[in-house]
């Protein structure tokens, strides 16, 4: 294993250190006493974790949301790929618990060209060493970020009547309103945003708009759109990352406020709405933590192209075939989707946001989004 610092690890008087941490650090010392005993009880050393397969994979239509089965899998140093995942997973258990002793992050690439020191456990690509992250927050129920891992690229930026409080990187905790205390781009979310993080201290909006581009979330702000209509704005930067999944979640839960969706017209915008709403396959192990199963979809919608009369351009190929596979999707289950996604290939349409910019800068604001809302009983 690399060699270890002399540091000592954080007491419980360390603003850096909250209870959160310590408990997400114990399931994976309980994983490596396990091998340990095994070794010491000369068994071949193996895991058991949940399989993350397709066939271990559904959609609970109570809860709304994907989730992992009952089906389990064995790892096993029996073969010599089964070897060297073990390897790699304590390599990797060792690695999060030092950079914990050390109040330390990591990217997830920085944790790749990490695994370079590892020797014979090293990754071959990030990809791979992605995978066994997700293994971990499995076997451990736990999230990555509670591992002080984290992608390149933060979260959302957010405006509006949203209060909360922050703690630094020095353990500070400053008070910071996402409209009054921030400039034109509004706060942007850390990627770690849980109650240790980020608290919410007040809000006069009444609900949450998730926008898929920058470009509308800017015309919003301008126009004033979140102090008129008690709104908070928030940046889904195209398919949105964990940590705006889970900070849209926690506004749901925890704010009471709706949630609701507003992206381009096309089926890969559709299924950015499904991801915030449902979960997806790949993070099934984490929907009770990512998926806002009450989000609605705002638009924009076939119907929407037709009474608007939107500019539009023609669905290739490709978009025809993820439309067909979206009307066998579960999260598209119900007969308004059905009817939206077969009237797009009846039309063989699709539109952007900004079509909307065809009547003029203002009517974003102030006629469309206010008839949709109105229509949802929201606003």
């Amino acid at each position: 294993m690399p060699p270890k610092r002399a540091r000592p690890p954080p007491t419980k008087s360390e603003p850096d250190a909250p209870k959160i941490r310590a408990d997400a650090l114990a399931p994976t010392l309980e994983l490596a006493e396990q091998i340990y005993r095994q070794l010491a009880d000369g068994e071949i050393p193996r895991m058991r974790l949940p399989l993350r397969t397709k066939q271990n994979i559904a959609f609970q239509a109570r809860e709304g949301v994907w989730k992992l089965g009952k089906a389990l899998g064995t790892r096993s140093a029996r073969k010599l790929d089964g070897a060297l995942m073990l390897l790699r997973t304590f390599y990797l258990v060792d690695f999060i618990n030092e950079m914990a002793r050390d109040r330390k992050t990591s990217t997830l690439r920085e944790l790749y060209y990490i695994s370079e020191g590892w020797e014979e456990g090293k990754f071959h690509s990030e990809e791979e060493s992605n995978l066994l992250i997700e293994d971990l927050e499995v076997m451990c129920a736990r999230l990555r970020e509670e591992f002080r891992l984290h992608p390149e690229e933060n979260g959302a930026s957010v405006i509006g009547d949203l209060t909360i409080k922050e703690r630094n990187r020095k353990g500070v905790v400053k008070k910071i309103n996402c409209r009054d205390d921030v400039g034109d781009g509004g706060y942007a979310l850390p990627f770690n945003v849980e109650k240790e993080k980020l608290e919410f201290v007040a809000t006069g909006a009444k609900f949450v708009i998730a926008i898929e581009c920058g470009g509308m979330v800017d015309r919003l702000a301008e126009n004033g759109f979140d102090e008129r209509h008690d709104a908070i704005l928030l940046h889904l930067k195209g398919q949105p990352a964990r940590s705006t999944r889970r900070f849209l979640r926690r506004l749901a839960e925890e704010l009471k406020l709706p949630v609701v969706v507003f992206t381009d017209g096309d089926p890969w915008s559709f299924r950015i709405f499904a991801s915030v709403a449902y979960g997806a396959i790949k993070t099934a192990h984490l929907s009770n933590y990512l998926a806002t199963p009450s989000a609605e979809f705002l638009g924009v919608t076939a119907s929407d192209i037709e009474n608007y009369e939107l500019p539009s351009d023609q669905l290739s190929d490709v978009d025809v075939r993820a439309l067909q596979a979206e009307l066998t999707d579960p999260r598209f289950g119900t007969a308004e989707w059905r009817s939206e996604i077969e009237l797009m290939l009846k039309n063989g349409k699709k539109a952007e946001q900004q079509s909307l910019a065809k009547y003029g800068l203002n009517y974003v604001t102030d006629h469309y989004l206010p008839e949709k809302l109105g229509a949802m009983g929201i606003g």
